[in-house]
């Protein structure tokens, strides 16, 4: 299918909230990026992303109406929201900082800590009716929620579009499909690094920054060997891997009893697990577009860029038994500095964070 004939799909539904049929969607991805894996139970078609999307930046998903997925997820900030920690919708502080939505699709492992979250349907469950921290605060609601959308002119038509087999259903699973779908839709995979890269544009990028590539994959610095590949991420997963990366680090930035514990209320891994040896570990964050997402760390504990190199140069703030053997310590000179923050800036892709595609519904179509 062609990409205007895509973008005219969309815009039918988006405006009138009618399709003749599924369309199956088809990723806008350079050549060089693999696909993701898509459940085969819930196959990406156009409708769907439609529909994910109108109920992405809805806060009729929400209790009274206080806030929607896109409050914890902006897009100008790589759809992280700028807070060291999430605030939900009854004005609770979580224990964790927003993580960032671009190239989820790629993503093994969702949350910070948990390795058993694997699908974007199930953790699409935990904001909707989690109540330890409470996020949107529908635990209890699952009736009057249905009846909103329901009684909403543009909800059925959009679900009889998406969930055909279903008569368009209004349910739990229609209505997390389809925020699952719109989530995969968004891929980031446009910054001046990859048009340098694997565009051949030897001036998308400054001297600086070239020089900063050759730091960042240095084995003096380490960090390729957690942030690497396509999502700068080593847990990651696609259509051409044979097997699933999930990395899960301990980084130093606790040490409470001397063994490397970690906060009691935000643990790890471990927490999950129960195994000792996931004290304090989570799951290694993609460095694309890391320029809009400070604050950084589970927990946003560490301001700028410049703090979190201050960070791994000193080899964790907290270190212990329990870090990683790659946290090892490095000294950088000013300009070795300055060249590997050019760097980091150069993954930042500005059509992720204006693409009206991935904006409110009204804003534009792909």
């Amino acid at each position: 299918m062609a990409r205007w004939g895509r973008a005219a799909a969309v815009a039918v539904l988006l405006l009138t909230g009618t399709a003749t049929a599924e369309t199956p969607w088809v990723w806008d991805l350079p050549a060089w990026v693999p696909r993701p894996r898509v459940p085969a139970d819930n196959p990406m078609t156009v409708e769907k992303v439609a529909l994910g999307r109108q109920l992405f930046y809805d806060t009729q998903l929400s209790l009274k109406g206080k806030g929607a997925c896109a409050t914890c997820h902006i897009q100008a900030k790589a759809f992280t929201d700028g807070r060291p920690v999430g605030i939900g919708v009854t004005g609770e502080k979580h224990v964790r900082n927003s993580m960032g939505l671009a190239n989820v699709a790629y993503v093994p492992v969702l949350t910070w800590a948990n390795p058993l979250l694997h699908s974007l349907e199930q953790q699409a469950l935990v904001p909707m009716f989690g109540e330890h921290p409470v996020e949107l605060g529908l635990a209890g609601q699952e009736e009057a929620l249905f009846a909103r959308l329901n009684a909403d002119p543009r909800y059925p038509p959009l679900f009889k579009a998406a969930f055909p087999a279903q008569d368009g259903a209004i349910s739990l699973r229609s209505i997390t499909q389809a925020l699952a779908s719109f989530q995969r839709s968004i891929t980031s995979f446009n910054s001046p690094y990859d048009r340098y890269r694997y565009g051949g544009e030897a001036s998308a990028i400054s001297p600086a920054a070239k020089r900063g590539e050759a730091l960042f994959f240095s084995e003096r610095l380490e960090c390729f060997h957690c942030h690497g590949g396509i999502t700068f991420s080593n847990a990651v997963t696609h259509e051409r891997m044979a097997f699933v990366e999930a990395g899960f680090h301990q980084t130093g930035l606790y040490n409470i009893d001397g063994k490397g514990s970690y906060p009691a209320n935000n643990p790890g891994a471990v927490e999950v697990t129960g195994q000792p040896v996931d004290m304090g570990r989570f799951r290694t964050p993609s460095l694309r577009n890391v320029a809009v997402t400070a604050p950084y760390m589970h927990d946003g504990s560490i301001p700028t860029l410049d703090a979190v190199l201050d960070h791994y140069a000193r080899g964790g703030r907290a270190k212990s038994t329990q870090t990683d053997q790659l946290i090892v310590g490095f000294a950088l000179s000013i300009q070795e500095r300055a060249d590997l923050i050019a760097f980091l800036r150069s993954l930042t892709d500005q059509r992720l964070l204006t693409n009206p595609a991935y904006g409110p519904p009204g804003t534009g179509v792909r």
